[in-house]
């Protein structure tokens, strides 16, 4: 089985839209957030995290303002906004859909042929 981080393109964006659109957070929140959701079954990495929120920043779907942590550090956290939670629904949408033709194909036998 491949490596856990080796995601279809788009899904990380997907993911951290997801976990911002459940409350505001900072980069690392995001990381504990999906990890906690997911169960610990999934666990993403610093280095793939920053580029995605400067990207889905940068595309007008998140907001950023810079803040404390819990630790009394400067953090920045991040707000899902309008057009990031009609992306989200729009990528969940095209998820849940390519799932179903996926799980169609997987669960196919040969008398269905």
């Amino acid at each position: 089985m491949g490596r856990q981080n080796d995601l279809l393109q788009g899904t990380l964006d997907m993911m951290v839209l997801k976990a911002v659109s459940l409350g505001p957070l900072h980069g690392y929140g995001v990381l504990q957030r999906i990890q906690q959701i997911s169960g610990d079954r999934l666990e993403i990495q610093q280095g793939s995290l920053y580029p995605a929120l400067y990207r889905l920043e940068h595309e007008g779907w998140i907001t950023g303002e810079w803040g404390q942590s819990e630790n009394n550090r400067k953090a920045k956290y991040y707000r899902l906004s309008a057009s990031g939670r009609r992306r989200l629904h729009a990528e969940t949408e095209k998820w849940n859909h390519m799932s179903d033709a996926i799980g169609a194909i997987l669960r196919a036998t040969p008398e269905e042929i």
